[in-house]
């Protein structure tokens, strides 16, 4: 018996901490779509090609942690459709792209280590 509330406290435990809010989905929907639009930015633009990797790298991990925490992907992706539709097109923007560092970094357990170790493996 003491075995399984220790399994059911854990999963308990573990749900609890592992909802992301609308507002964080809001916003992690909203880097995604600024980094996508950091991905295509046309030659010319002053934005380093590492900087386009590390772009690619945090959609990429924004989109695994989502699915870990149990976001449907179908979800997932319509919100991220939105967002690069907005963002699309737009110019380098160096506060709106640190902002979102940040907020990978304040919301996703390892966030930035798992967004290095990304974009080590993309190409």
């Amino acid at each position: 018996m003491k075995k399984y509330l220790i399994i059911f406290s854990f999963l308990i435990f573990n749900f609890a901490h592992a909802e992301m809010s609308e507002s964080d989905k809001s916003k992690a929907w909203e880097c995604s779509g600024i980094y996508m639009a950091n991905y295509f930015l046309p030659s010319g633009e002053e934005f380093e090609y590492s900087m386009k990797e590390k772009s690619m790298a945090s959609v990429k991990v924004m989109k695994t942690y989502a699915l870990e925490i149990g976001i449907s992907e179908k979800e997932w992706n319509d919100g991220v459709n939105k967002a690069v539709d907005k963002y699309y097109g737009s110019k380098y923007d160096k506060a709106k792209t640190e902002e979102c560092h940040s907020f990978i970094a304040s919301t996703i357990p390892n966030g930035a280590e798992r967004v290095k170790k990304v974009a080590q493996t993309l190409y």
